[in-house]
């Protein structure tokens, strides 16, 4: 009787389970670049005022940190000093200077407004919003100051990578208002420009998700 070969079974494949963790991750970069992507394209598309007109009731300056001692930053120069060029060239009859102690003990209002004085405004053209902590209370406490007065429009003023994020804020508000950039006294390097621009972009997209609700004037 012939001997009977061996039978050799098909090892049985084995469906390779999913991994949950890579798709996880996967799925958490995918959403985080749209939403980086949004936050980019909401503020290319960002508005940059809502009027025509040339002249306003004011000029609001928006806020940055003062240095450890208290005194101005380039930051802070910068802005004051374009918006005391637009005071000169009559744009509007007085400055709003707004920020709090948001970073150290120093009021960024007052520093600013220091420095406007230095510059050759006169105290009486220059009012001091002392409690904004960020863009959106600066917005809104400034607006504010210009109800109780009865003014109406406004150009605000700071640096350039900051406005666009300052225009989707101020779009919210019921002045007529634009936007106007404070050139940096001195020279930035490519790293500076573009490390301010990606810090705006995620400023812009926390703003988009979350600060427009939680952020507001208390």
């Amino acid at each position: 009787m012939a001997s009977r070969r061996p039978q050799h079974r098909r090892p049985v494949k084995r469906r390779a389970r999913p991994n949950w963790t890579r798709r996880a991750i996967a799925g958490s970069a995918g959403l985080i670049v749209v939403l980086l992507a949004w936050a980019a394209l909401t503020r290319a598309l960002a508005p940059t005022g809502n009027t025509t007109r040339t002249r306003f009731d004011a000029i609001i300056v928006l806020g940055t940190p003062a240095d450890a001692e208290g005194n101005p930053t380039p930051a802070q120069l910068a802005r004051v000093t374009e918006a005391v060029h637009e005071y000169e060239r009559g744009v509007a009859p007085r400055l709003i200077m707004t920020g709090g102690a948001a970073h150290n003990q120093f009021f960024e209002a007052q520093v600013m407004a220091r420095s406007a004085e230095a510059m050759g405004i006169p105290a009486s053209s220059i009012l001091e919003e002392r409690r904004a902590q960020n863009t959106i209370q600066n917005a809104c406490y400034a607006v504010g100051i210009m109800r109780e007065q009865g003014w109406r429009s406004a150009e605000v003023v700071s640096a350039d990578s900051h406005l666009p994020r300052a225009g989707l804020i101020f779009s919210a508000t019921p002045i007529e208002w634009r936007t106007h950039a404070a050139p940096p006294l001195e020279p930035e390097s490519g790293y500076s420009h573009a490390s301010a621009a990606a810090m705006e972009i995620l400023k812009t997209l926390r703003y988009l998700v979350y600060a427009r609700w939680a952020d507001g004037c208390a």
